[in-house]
C-alpha cells in the first residue's frame, strides 16, 4: 500500500501553497497549520510533510516553534525540511519534534556536511531532497538550478547511505497535472531499492491510484487537498 504524506508548506506560520516554487504565488490556506495537521490524522493520516520555506529562503530553520505544535499535539510522524545547513537546525527540529529531516540545497552546496549527516544521525532520519528541473536538480526553493543529473545524483547518495528520497518535478508542482510516474519509474529502475517519495502534480485520487500501481512507495501531495481536488474521506482505502 502506498504511504500518504499530505503536505504543510509554512511561511509566517501560515500553511501555504506556492505554484512551480515561485514565491509570487503564495496562497495562505490556513493561518492555523495544527487545524491542518488534525483533520489529517483525523481521517487516518500518520505521516506529515512539513516545509519551512521562509528557512529555505533563508538558510536558517525559523518555523520550528509551528513544528513543535505540530509534533506535540498531534502523533504524526513528522518530516522537515526546509533551509537546513548546519548541524545545529538539525538539532532544534530534531528537538522541536521532528523524527526526520530534508536535505535538498545542503546535499548539492556542501556534500562532505550531508554525508556526515547520515553518518551521524542514521539514514532512518535523513531524505535526500532531490528537486529536478528538466532533469536537472534546483536548489535554495527552487531559485536556483544547477547542472546536476538528478539520478546520478540520487545514485551518488545511495552509495553514500541514503534509503529514502523525497523526488519533485518542479514543472508540476502546484499544477495539478499529474505525478511524473515515468520519470519515478526511470529512478527505480536505475536503483531499484532506494524508497522513492514522489511529490509534485497530483491533483486527484487516480493520479495517487496510479503512482501505487507503478510501485511507487509513497507520495507527497498537498494542493489537491487544499483546492478540493481530494476529498480526505477519499484517503480512508489506503490507510
Amino acid at each position: 500500500m502506498i504511504e500518504l504524506i499530505p503536505a504543510i508548506d509554512l511561511i509566517d506560520g501560515k500553511c501555504v501553497r506556492l505554484t512551480q516554487g515561485d514565491y509570487d504565488t503564495k496562497k495562505v490556506y490556513n493561518e492555523d497549520p495544527l487545524e491542518v495537521a488534525k483533520m489529517f490524522e483525523a481521517h487516518g493520516i500518520r505521516r506529515l510533510h512539513v516545509v519551512d520555506l521562509d528557512g529555505a529562503r533563508q538558510g536558517r530553520i525559523i518555523n520550528y516553534r509551528v513544528l513543535e505544535r505540530l509534533a506535540t499535539r498531534t502523533s504524526l510522524v513528522i518530516d522537515f525540511g526546509g533551509g537546513l545547513k548546519q548541524e545545529d537546525d538539525l538539532e532544534i527540529a530534531f528537538e522541536s519534534g521532528a523524527r526526520m529531516v530534508t536535505g535538498g540545497s545542503i546535499a548539492v552546496k556542501n556534500p562532505e556536511v550531508f554525508t556526515s549527516w547520515i553518518t551521524k544521525f542514521g539514514s532512518e532520519k535523513i531524505i535526500l531532497g532531490a528537486d529536478a528541473k528538466d532533469n536537472k536538480i534546483a536548489i535554495s526553493g527552487w531559485e536556483e538550478t544547477t547542472d546536476k543529473e538528478l539520478i546520478p545524483f540520487i545514485h551518488d547518495y545511495y552509495d553514500n547511505g541514503i534509503t529514502k528520497t523525497i523526488c519533485t518535478d518542479i514543472s508540476r508542482d502546484g499544477m495539478l497535472q499529474g505525478p511524473a510516474i515515468g520519470l519515478y519509474e526511470e529512478i527505480r529502475e536505475a536503483i531499484p531499492f532506494i524508497y522513492i517519495i514522489a511529490s509534485g502534480g497530483v491533483s486527484s485520487i487516480e493520479d495517487i491510484e496510479k503512482l501505487a500501481e507503478a510501485g511507487i512507495p509513497a507520495v507527497i501531495f498537498g494542493k489537491a487537498i487544499y483546492e478540493g481536488k481530494i476529498d480526505l474521506k477519499d484517503l480512508l482505502r489506503f490507510t
